[in-house]
């Protein structure tokens, strides 16, 4: 399994050996996402916040307002079969991305709970993509 930074592999081992927490996020809002490499089929984890919403998961491609969308939401196009880690669990998903009506309550109130966000959107002139993990059923 590869990762794209040390900064993630830092985040990704205090998340796992303090069940979720990391210092960085004192918000505890962050999962850990699985996702499978659109082009290699290589398994990646990606440190991510997130925003409960309606049973599942809000995610955000921000990028930190890049131009482009982050690997991990074109891996979730091709492959939305996903897995996440939420404190000390580990949750099978399926990804989708929001549609408009859907996507603005839920990009408001995370601009609200977390300000970087809407700096992020300030940077970009793309729409930055909300996408929802829906927790696989049976």
């Amino acid at each position: 399994m590869t990762q794209p930074n040390d900064w993630n592999a830092r985040v990704i081992a205090e998340f796992r050996a303090n069940g979720g927490k990391v210092e960085a996020f004192p918000a505890n809002n962050l999962i850990l996402l699985h996702h499978k490499g659109a082009k290699s089929g290589q398994e990646r984890v990606s440190p991510l916040a997130y925003l409960p919403v309606d049973g599942g998961y809000a995610i955000f491609a921000s990028k930190a307002g890049a131009p482009d969308n982050p690997a991990w939401y074109y891996n979730l196009q091709a492959n939305p079969q996903a897995t996440i880690e939420l404190g000390t669990e580990t949750i099978p998903v399926t990804a989708r991305v929001a549609g408009q009506e859907e996507r603005e309550p839920i990009w408001t109130r995370q601009k609200q709970e977390q300000p970087g966000f809407a700096e992020y959107e300030q940077k970009t002139t793309r729409q930055i993509p909300v996408v929802i993990l829906e927790p696989a059923r049976g």
